[in-house]
């Protein structure tokens, strides 16, 4: 488990599906995250005897760690001690860990980060227009300097994202009832419904990761997170839809538009039947 998923050692539920930060996503845990759709977690302290630059160089060694970055391991020993305690905390608890409004709280602001994204393409292609139009960047060149008149920006079409409103309102609905329900009932279940609820909520997260995976790399099925197809480890949220509207691919931004809403549906559904076992009487 590596990386800036999440700030989870904390009193309040863990959040669900790495929530809250985009977190370097083409790491070792990338096979469990964004293939199987398995939810990732990250612990870990920062700042003091941290040792930018070390990694992955010839000085990150034992050696080097053991005598600068942690000298003694203490802070290592306790970041053990602290992940044994929280897993023994998440194996051993009567009801599931997941706080879902956080997640749908999350999954509003990626998609309005999207939205921004369109807005931002749509312009620039419309204000370049009007400058090639209007002979600006002619009228502007330095005649000393070699220039020339800039590629010409495709339109951008209207891009289909009703399906995602419509998914994300879903989710902020049912994420809200679910909370509700198991902070006011979650106490009183019985063992059967209990049983039912675990396995309801143990594999949520793989209903984000459909089969269909993401546009010309299907290994990578979560449609929530990936890690950006030219940025290595940095990643990128709502992947199947941002990166076609960075790459101008519009017929896909409005497939992964719908494909995407329908994991969260998906995922909706799943809190809608969990929800129903909290409040059964």
């Amino acid at each position: 488990m590596s990386s800036r998923a999440a700030d989870a050692a904390s009193a309040s539920p863990v959040t669900s599906s790495n929530l809250e930060r985009e977190f370097d996503a083409g790491i070792d845990y990338s096979a469990f995250l964004e293939h199987l759709g398995l939810p990732t977690l990250d612990i870990g302290f920062g700042e003091e005897g941290s040792s930018g630059g070390v990694y992955h160089s010839r000085y990150d060694t034992y050696e080097h760690f053991t005598r600068f970055g942690d000298p003694g391991l203490v802070y290592t020993a306790l970041l053990a001690k602290t992940v044994g305690r929280l897993i023994l905390r998440a194996a051993d608890a009567d009801l599931p860990v997941q706080q879902a409004g956080d997640f749908a709280d999350t999954i509003a602001v990626y998609l309005e980060r999207v939205k921004k994204l369109e807005s931002e393409k749509r312009t620039a292609a419309s204000t370049q227009a009007r400058m090639l139009t209007d002979n600006d960047f002619s009228l502007a060149a330095d005649p000393t300097q070699s220039s020339g008149i800039p590629v010409e920006l495709q339109p951008v079409p209207r891009i289909d994202l009703e399906p995602m409103d419509s998914a994300v309102k879903r989710l902020a609905a049912s994420a809200r009832a679910y909370d509700a329900a198991i902070a006011q009932n979650g106490v009183r279940l019985a063992a059967a419904a209990r049983t039912r609820l675990a396995g309801l909520m143990l594999t949520i997260d793989q209903t984000l990761a459909p089969p269909v995976g993401l546009p010309e790399r299907s290994w990578f099925k979560n449609l929530i997170y990936a890690p950006g197809r030219y940025t290595g480890y940095g990643a990128k949220t709502l992947p199947g839809l941002t990166e076609a509207i960075e790459e101008e691919r519009w017929g896909d931004a409005n497939q992964y538009a719908r494909l995407t809403a329908d994991a969260l549906n998906a995922y909706s559904a799943r809190l809608d039947e969990a929800t129903a076992i909290l409040n059964q009487r």
